[in-house]
């Protein structure tokens, strides 16, 4: 489980993607403080097990599933990526709850400075979409960030100063894809609410009140 609070950016060292699965490695310095192999590290939010440590970054492979839903089919050698390790037990919940399993991607359309903040905005799909909510929270290339506004086809954030200088969210440009995580409550909440709506369905059948004389 992460928060989406960043630690520190990294840089791809070296990623080969071959058909929709591959590896990566990561050069990094903050992040590999007690870091051991088989753990679990973020990068731009996607949840990914150490396989290989060096003196300077960490491998991970990369599944056909995490290609298709997010946007390392796009990255490069020197492409900056948000990292975060796993949280602590002892830590501070600094940010929302964060899996790291990715939803899907978004592409920004747009990025306009209001005073000392930036205001973002991501177009996405109606499935990832339906889930965000205005003043809820959403992981945007692992960065925990609140949704300040929703329209009928993408959704717009204010990022403060810290969080740019932190992170790589605002070296990017409209055009560029971004991981998208929704909140993980949302998508439970969801689920239960399907399933009973469908057992509800699935019980009144005509059989069913033939049965009972109607």
């Amino acid at each position: 489980m992460f928060t989406g609070i960043v630690e520190e950016q990294g840089e791809i060292a070296y990623i080969n993607i071959r058909g929709e699965s591959g590896s990566l490695e990561v050069k990094a310095k903050k992040v590999l403080e007690g870091t051991k192999i088989g753990d679990s590290i973020a990068v731009n939010g996607v949840c990914l097990t150490v396989t290989s440590l060096f003196p300077d970054g960490f491998k991970a492979d990369v599944m056909a599933e995490t290609v298709r839903r997010s946007s390392f089919k796009n990255c490069k050698r020197g492409s900056k990526v948000n990292l975060e390790r796993a949280m602590a037990a002892n830590g501070r919940f600094g940010g929302h709850i964060v899996s790291g399993h990715i939803d899907g991607i978004g592409v920004i359309s747009s990025m306009i400075r209001e005073e000392n903040a930036v205001w973002v905005s991501i177009e996405t799909s109606h499935e990832i979409l339906h889930l965000i909510v205005e003043k809820g929270s959403v992981c945007i290339d692992g960065i925990s960030l609140t949704v300040a506004k929703v329209g009928e086809t993408g959704f717009k954030v204010s990022v403060i100063p810290h969080t740019g200088e932190e992170t790589t969210l605002l070296s990017k440009h409209p055009g560029d894809i971004v991981n998208l995580e929704n909140d993980v409550i949302g998508k439970y909440v969801e689920r239960l609410l399907g399933n009973k709506k469908e057992k509800k369905e699935s019980e009144i059948t005509m059989e069913f009140l033939e049965k009972f004389g109607f």
